[in-house]
């Protein structure tokens, strides 16, 4: 089999990590103005030197900082976009899981002004973090253009900023394509949109909420996909992009349901991406029959371990699901990764370090031994 050696790789992983207890004490302290900010970054930067040298010697061949600068996984991102800003509003977002329901609340955002790319965001985190690799290479993860409009449609979009949607659209993606460019004269050759939203509309409920909102839930699928195309069109050479499309990840608790199926085919066929993260780490994600739409040249990476629970995968499974998958795309067109971060949020998912590794830890043994 043919060694992987641009992103994605056979071995790989989503992003975040579980914060260190050291980190969520400064973090703390920094809130309560006991440190400066100088004092945060120093305890950030020694973490994160931590977690890149746990990536390389476990053998992953990609790096991220764990998103340690963080404290969610897209709106650390979003705000910094010129023309948006907090909204007064808070979003009560019920997540689900084994023991019932949870309810979690988040600012809204709101589109006050035309979007712009004031400056290249995550531009210092990423320059650390290359600074830092010296085996893998460095990944960041951004949250995908369409976390914009997901949670609040168009309500969330001044009209008088917008009358025309389209303009709202081609806004947003030229402050993403200026992004893009910018990371790669950072030299970032690996670059993940994290994109809930794509998985979400398989989820009737989820279609439901978009059109209470006015939207087009049979639809809006399509216009997400175009909006990624636009903002990639004209990617600088030698940077790989993949998304990564999960149902929410919020202290080991999910938002959505559902196989791929609803938007399978124009996802597959339509997204200009290199490889595509998929969760499928039980029976809320489906089958793996709409893989069948994947096309030649572009990865699927199965998020066969789950980042929800402590307990230890065991590898006969891992090996017996990816060769369920590879009946509906090639072999050589798969890798393996965990099926979501394991910290979208500061909070983090309930299991411990010593757990975390030992899933990323099975991930490369497994690939080496489905892979070589």
């Amino acid at each position: 089999m043919t060694p992987r050696t641009t992103p994605p790789f056979r071995a790989d992983h989503v992003g975040s990590l579980l914060r260190p207890p050291e980190l969520m004490k400064a973090r703390d302290d920094r809130a309560a103005g006991r440190i400066s900010a100088e004092q945060l970054r120093a305890v950030e930067d020694s973490a994160i030197r931590d977690a890149v040298r746990m990536q390389e010697e476990i053998g992953l061949q990609s790096a991220t900082d764990g998103e340690f600068r963080r404290a969610a996984w897209h709106m650390d991102f979003i705000y910094q976009l010129g023309g948006i800003r907090p909204g007064e509003q808070r979003l009560k977002i019920k997540f689900l899981n084994k023991d019932g329901e949870l309810e979690a609340e988040f600012a809204a955002l709101e589109v006050h002004d035309r979007i712009s790319l004031p400056k290249v965001i995550f531009g210092d985190a990423f320059s650390f973090l290359k600074e830092q690799v010296t085996t893998a290479v460095p990944k960041l993860t951004i949250p995908s253009p369409n976390m914009v409009h997901y949670r609040g449609g168009r309500a969330a979009i001044d009209p008088s900023v917008y009358p025309d949607p389209e303009q709202f659209w081609a806004d947003l993606s030229a402050a993403y394509a200026l992004q893009v460019a910018k990371l790669a004269e950072l030299g970032c050759t690996y670059l993940q949109f994290d994109d809930t939203s794509l998985a979400y509309l398989n989820d009737p409920n989820q279609r439901a909420m978009v059109a209470e909102q006015g939207g087009d839930p049979e639809h809006q699928h399509e216009r997400y996909i175009k909006t990624i195309n636009d903002a990639l069109a004209n990617r600088p050479a030698g940077l790989s992009v993949t998304t990564h499309m999960c149902r929410g990840n919020f202290k080991s608790s999910w938002a959505a349901e559902g196989g791929y199926d609803f938007v399978a085919e124009a996802l597959f066929t339509q997204l200009q991406i290199d490889g595509f993260f998929l969760e499928f780490d039980d029976e809320r994600s489906g089958t793996f029959a709409p893989l069948r739409f994947v096309p030649p040249g572009k990865y699927v990476v199965l998020g066969l371990v789950t980042t929800k629970r402590g307990e230890l995968e065991s590898k006969d499974d891992l090996k017996r699901r990816i060769d369920e998958a590879s009946k509906f795309v090639p072999l050589e067109q798969l890798c393996l990764s965990p099926q979501c971060g394991f910290s979208s949020t500061v909070e983090g998912n309930v299991l411990t370090r010593e757990q975390q590794i030992a899933k990323l830890r099975l991930i490369v043994e497994t690939a080496q031994e489905v892979w070589g």
